[in-house]
């Protein structure tokens, strides 16, 4: 094996084992974690409680950090998540979908972006995540790093990872929040979709 590719590592598999892998025990009992680094912006808000569906054919994104952490809802209901920084990122034939549904009506919004070879970009992107699968090659990975290596917010002692450059196909994430320096949505279509035509987008 090459040193190029020695230094790359790629995987085929279900990621929500890996998202879950990303909350360890100490995290979950501590207080939130929400990292801000490199200029991701931190997402300093209440979370909804209500998740939300990403698929992208292809996600291209330089600058990689994940570790574990918790974001919370008003109430101050907490949910633990796998956080991502990403620098920069293209995202191809993006979707994004929440359920809006009302009782004995199925509503889903759907946004569009990125068709057509024109991808949406956005910078200093920070997702907290449920489950993440896809095809996915990293470059220049470091895994099992203290996370406060990552952000100075991190739990002292949890688990992160990093790396230069990653690529995942065929990407389905679910998401509680996300947010980003700038968010550059090309050909941008936003749809509420009622009934038989309510379809997230995986």
């Amino acid at each position: 094996m090459s040193e190029s590719e020695d230094r790359q590592v790629s995987g085929g598999t279900r990621w929500r084992r890996f998202a879950a892998m990303m909350v360890p025990a100490t995290v979950v009992a501590g207080g939130i974690v929400l990292g801000m680094a490199n200029g991701a912006i931190a997402a300093s808000f209440a979370v909804s409680g209500q998740t939300f569906k990403v698929s992208a054919s292809k996600l291209d994104g330089d600058g990689f950090k994940q570790y574990g952490g918790v974001v919370t809802e008003k109430d101050g209901t907490p949910h633990p998540v796998a956080i991502s920084e990403i620098t920069d990122a293209k995202l191809y034939d993006l979707c994004q979908s929440v359920d809006a549904s009302l009782p004995g009506v199925p509503i889903v919004l759907t946004i569009n972006a990125g068709g057509d070879g024109n991808p949406a970009k956005a910078s200093g992107m920070l997702i907290s995540m449920d489950s993440l699968e896809g095809d996915a090659v990293f470059t220049n990975i470091q895994i099992g790093r203290d996370a406060t290596d990552l952000s100075p917010e991190a739990k002292a002692k949890s688990f992160g990872q990093s790396a230069d450059k990653v690529v995942i196909t065929d990407l389905k994430q679910v998401a509680r929040s996300t947010s980003a320096g700038t968010f550059t949505l090309t050909g941008l279509k936003l749809k509420l979709n009622i009934g038989a035509s309510a379809k997230p987008c995986f």
